[in-house]
């Protein structure tokens, strides 16, 4: 299982909370291959924690999907399965464009400007390849969308699907620049609706950008 020792170390964090942020990390990025094997040992040396919140990170990556554990056995990554990944993209499609729809009503000129700085650090990762960043800007877009509608439900049952796809997505992302560039058009598309109060507009845009790479499936996967 290799695992390097270059990574950067999130600052201000618990163990607890530093072990799980750097697991999930190298497994959406793919460090930590699907079907491999994780032993905590070799984890826990390498994070430099005991085998306590290597175990406690297990249980929540486990929740969220990216792991499977074998009680008594071992501990693997989970694979990554087209048919779940099209079930999981429905649902989280339509409650981003429900908060889309509810976001013109609540939006402001300074979440437009939000909005607009966060795609263009989304655009710029792309330029220097830092994937990994341009994800999180990708998300963070999303979020400050699903924050504006102001309903907690949408948050809470998005932020749990949007852990299961993060692979899928960090796979999508790492294609072609072009395809990055419609991404940036997409959000783009999505503020001027959202700016010009245009509702239908905003839920149709916020739906085409998020099925984008279903149409790319069967070759990525």
């Amino acid at each position: 299982m290799p695992i390097p020792n270059d990574y950067s170390t999130p600052v201000r964090l618990s163990a607890k909370e530093r072990t799980l942020t750097q697991l999930q990390k190298w497994i959406v990025e793919g460090t930590l291959q699907p079907g491999e094997k994780l032993v905590d040992s070799e984890l826990a040396e390498a994070l430099g924690v005991s085998r306590t919140p290597i175990r406690e990170a297990f249980q929540l990556l486990e929740v969220q999907g990216l792991i499977q554990t074998f009680p008594g056995k071992e501990t693997r990554v989970t694979t990554l399965e087209k048919d779940d990944i099209v079930k999981l993209y429905g649902p989280l499609t339509a409650l981003h464009a429900l908060a889309a729809e509810l976001a013109v009503a609540n939006i402001q000129q300074e979440n437009i400007e939000e909005l607009r700085a966060i795609n263009a650090s989304f655009s710029e990762c792309f330029d220097k390849e830092q994937y990994y960043q341009a994800m999180e800007f990708d998300e963070k877009f999303h979020d400050t969308i699903l924050q504006i509608a102001n309903n907690p439900y949408i948050l809470t049952f998005s932020s749990s699907l949007q852990m299961h796809i993060r692979r899928y997505k960090y796979i999508f992302i790492k294609r072609p620049n072009w395809e990055s560039q419609a991404a940036a058009k997409d959000h783009e598309a999505i503020i001027q609706a959202l700016e010009s109060r245009d509702v239908e507009a905003a839920a149709s845009l916020m739906k085409h950008n998020l099925l984008r790479p279903l149409k790319n499936l069967d070759a990525m996967l």
